[in-house]
């Protein structure tokens, strides 16, 4: 009888739902209150938001500090963090490169889709008091906003992505070790990005934040066209950043672009999660519900 809200919950992640809506601030609160909405009559009931704010009864601890609302709903002993465990300084790093702007059989583009991830873990991150940031990058950064948790912060970082254009060349791996060098204290950092790059650089910047001490997740988001490459006519193939061309046969091309595709998403699985990264790959078609679980995970290991 649950899978009934549990579903009304999660049509407000859909894509095509929120493609619809207004400004950044509505989509992102849509994302995040059906998430929420979802998370509470779904099989991760305990595991939500609040639960960032909690950790497990150690010997020893207060009897007084355990939280018995929260007991009653798992049978098991949590205590409330204090102020000081539980905030933490996040930033969001968005692709803004030409290639982000291809939009095939998804409602939005990956672009906008990424916008409203970053806007919708904003919106969560600032309903756990963390201190939030924001860079947007092509092959240089574009712009930072540098990571705040005072009133008025989240309306300026929704503003800012609901004004994100489409850049020029992506060259990933030079923001990130950027970010890694400015960074004065341990960080979570949240990359969203098609990484249809050099995938050596990449790494090699997103290993440089993890050195410095700041915990990594990573999203690639690509349309479902990309994963599947459903094309069945000879058809001309632009290159959005370099504007190169070439005609091509898409049944004879679709198992070297499968196996390539294949190799690149494997190597940075392989490599990212290797060096203690999380990596999370995201169909532009698909509701934001994991992507939002995924963030959440990789917060309550932070703790």
């Amino acid at each position: 009888m649950a899978s009934a809200p549990v579903g009304r919950a999660l049509r407000f992640l859909d894509p095509g739902v929120i493609a619809r809506l207004g400004t950044m601030e509505l989509k992102a609160r849509t994302v995040v209150e059906g998430f929420l909405s979802g998370l509470h009559r779904s099989p991760y009931k305990g595991f939500s938001v609040e639960f960032a704010e909690y950790r497990q009864y150690l010997p020893g601890d207060d009897l007084n500090t355990i939280d018995w609302k929260v007991y009653a709903r798992t049978d098991r002993h949590y205590v409330k963090k204090f102020e000081e465990e539980t905030n933490l300084e996040c930033h969001l790093l968005l692709d803004q490169s030409a290639s982000m702007s291809y939009r095939g059989a998804a409602p939005m583009s990956k672009l906008e889709y990424g916008s409203v991830l970053a806007a919708s873990l904003a919106f969560l991150m600032n309903r756990q008091r963390d201190a939030t940031g924001f860079i947007a990058f092509d092959e240089q950064i574009r712009f930072r906003l540098p990571a705040a948790a005072r009133p008025g912060h989240l309306h300026a970082l929704l503003l800012a992505l609901e004004r994100v254009q489409t850049g020029q060349r992506s060259n990933v791996g030079r923001p990130l070790h950027q970010l890694a060098e400015a960074l004065v204290k341990r960080s979570l950092i949240v990359l969203i990005s098609d990484l249809l790059d050099d995938p050596e650089p990449v790494i090699k910047g997103l290993r440089h934040l993890k050195f410095r001490g700041s915990d990594v997740v990573v999203f690639q988001v690509l349309d479902p066209n990309e994963l599947t490459f459903p094309f069945k006519t000879a058809a001309r193939f632009t290159d959005v950043e370099t504007a190169e061309e070439i005609v091509a046969d898409p049944s004879r091309a679709r198992t070297d672009y499968l196996r390539e595709l294949a190799g690149l998403t494997g190597r940075y699985d392989r490599e990212l999660r290797g060096a203690g990264i999380d990596y999370v790959q995201l169909d532009t078609s698909q509701p934001l519900d994991f992507a939002l679980l995924a963030y959440l995970s990789a917060r309550a290991r932070r703790k």
